[in-house]
């Protein structure tokens, strides 16, 4: 498998959000320093038994890698660029930002050191609903982050934000859309509140004390969303992302194209030679593996051929391009057509696919029924 992207996982974090679900640590007191040096050596073990392919894209994603100390963080941009053969001057390497908790020393430490994409956890401009959801940042702070990384060179950003969250008004989330073009960046990455387990939120939702927007009240954030961004010349690319051409995220694409990637860090999963797997997720358990010569992937899968190609519709169709052909011909010898022929031919009949005789893609009606339109993909025994 051609394995070409790598995710990096810093689970540290300042101040932990009340809907996050990643692997995640409060920083104090943790073994960062002994993480860091576990990191690195994780992925020379991984290095001396990779396939030749040069890597095309990277990524630091938490947690919050900016909760690193300067130092630290420049270790692991530099480890992971001495251990792994790069494509030549085309590599997108990308860094998790937290508005508030990064400084211009380290901006111009990240620019130096080849980082040329950044994604700024925003979430909202409205400072009452930041700390409602547990973020520590002002919508000032954000406004100033976005505005020092463009000084210090960046210029291609991309902001998270979030809708469909408790208390969030529809004034709100135009107010958010519209600070958000006024900064003039190159991707935006829009996701509706999911109350997951093990969150501040889900005992929250058990308990009554906030519930869950109404579907229809999201569809209609999501609609107002595609119009106001479409019209600032940010397209959609993917369910929940857009970007102004040319600018989209090389690295999520890896994984909606359903392509190999290494995973390291705590708890981090990566998917390379046909088996998906995952580290270990607490940390003192992880650094001792990794220090003891012993492999820190916890879980192992072996993908069958059924399920890769059930995934590569599941994946595929969250792209505005949907799935090719051609390309599924390629990948795994059969016609996509005699595999799915009932579920692409039902879903077309009920207006949730449009076929365009290369592709297949979701309609605007079944972007908004995604969940249901990729169950249909299961393939019975």
């Amino acid at each position: 498998m051609n394995t070409s992207s790598i995710y990096i996982h810093i689970p540290f974090c300042e101040q932990i959000c009340f809907y996050c679900d990643f692997n995640k640590f409060y920083i104090k007191n943790q073994p960062v320093e002994e993480y860091v040096e576990a990191l690195l050596l994780e992925m020379q073990q991984a290095a001396s038994s990779a396939d030749s392919h040069p890597v095309k894209t990277i990524y630091l994603g938490g947690g919050t890698p900016t909760a690193l100390e300067t130092a630290q963080l420049e270790k692991v941009i530099r480890g992971v660029k001495s251990c792994f053969r790069l494509r030549e001057d085309d590599v997108e390497m990308t860094v998790e930002v937290n508005p508030g908790e990064v400084e211009k020393d380290k901006l111009a430490m990240l620019y130096k050191n080849g980082v040329n994409r950044l994604s700024i956890g925003v979430q909202s401009f409205d400072n009452t609903l930041l700390k409602k959801i547990g973020r520590t940042h002002s919508a000032e702070s954000a406004i100033s982050t976005v505005n020092m990384a463009k000084a210090a060179g960046f210029s291609n950003l991309s902001i998270d934000l979030m809708f469909g969250l408790p208390g969030q008004t529809m004034e709100s989330w135009e107010h958010t859309i519209d600070q958000a073009m006024k900064l003039d960046i190159s991707h935006v990455s829009a996701y509706s509140l999911k109350i997951e387990e093990k969150t501040m939120f889900y005992n929250w939702y058990r308990q009554g004390r906030i519930s869950a927007m109404e579907q229809d009240e999201e569809a209609m954030m999501f609609e107002v969303l595609l119009e106001r961004l479409t019209g600032a010349g940010i397209f959609p690319y993917e369910i929940s992302n857009f970007a102004r051409p040319g600018m989209e995220s090389r690295h999520n694409i890896t994984y909606w194209k359903n392509e190999g990637y290494f995973g390291f860090g705590a708890g981090a999963h990566g998917y390379a030679d046909g088996r998906r797997y995952a580290n270990i997720a607490p940390l003192t358990h992880y650094i001792e593996a990794v220090k003891n010569g012993k492999s820190p992937k916890k879980e192992v899968h072996e993908v069958p051929l059924k399920e890769q190609m059930e995934e590569e519709m599941f994946m595929g169709l969250r792209m505005r391009e949907g799935v090719s052909r051609s390309q599924f011909k390629r990948k795994y010898g059969s016609e996509m057509d005699c595999v799915f022929s009932e579920a692409i031919n039902d879903l077309i009949n009920e207006g949730l696919l449009l076929d365009t005789g290369e592709t297949v893609q979701l309609t605007e009606k079944g972007k908004f029924l995604g969940n249901e339109v990729f169950e249909r993909f299961l393939l019975t025994e």
